[in-house]
């Protein structure tokens, strides 16, 4: 027990690093999000994810960017239950035919304007799953898609990326 003791206390704390240079970025690239947000929609931006039939690389990053590191509700972003509250849905995977149906409906219960973001390179053509014959293929063969983001899986950086771009070439689309 002694040993653990004088062990620990000479040995550092194991906590996280610092932030590193480039998360003034991350705060810049925030910045930016919510001055465009407010010019576009006038209040803050609400997502629904959906995971139509993905391995959950995306869902993963996607979660990463609420986590206390990247922290998207400083921002004015958050997630939401619903797709009767959402501005934009997240779409991960690629659609497999259990899920088209499910797709759509999400789709026509979210009120407009909306978007819709297909994540990773899975949702953009169905990936390494496109040849199985239980996927219906990337999300724009369900539901129409205006931003792509690509990666196996997208950084959150990317994805924080990929929603300013939506919300500075979108106006108001029905």
């Amino acid at each position: 027990m002694r040993k653990l003791l004088f062990a620990s206390l000479i040995r550092p704390p194991l906590t996280e690093r610092p932030p590193s240079p480039d998360d003034a970025a991350l705060d810049e690239l925030g910045r930016a999000f919510v001055r465009i947000s407010r010019e576009r929609l006038g209040r803050s931006l609400s997502i629904r994810a959906i995971d139509a039939g993905s391995c959950n690389g995306c869902e993963l990053e996607i979660h990463a960017l609420a986590n206390a590191f990247y922290d998207i509700e400083r921002f004015g972003i958050r997630f939401v239950a619903s797709p009767r509250h959402a501005d934009v849905l997240m779409v991960t995977g690629p659609v497999t035919k259990n899920m088209g149906e499910a797709l759509k409906r999400t789709y026509e219960a979210t009120p407009n304007p909306k978007w819709v973001i297909a994540v990773g390179d899975c949702g953009r053509d169905g990936g390494c799953f496109a040849a199985s014959p239980a996927v219906m293929g990337g999300v724009d063969a369900v539901v129409p898609v205006d931003l792509h983001i690509a990666g196996c899986p997208p950084t959150p950086t990317d994805m924080l990326k990929g929603l300013i771009a939506l919300l500075a070439t979108m106006t108001g689309k029905a």
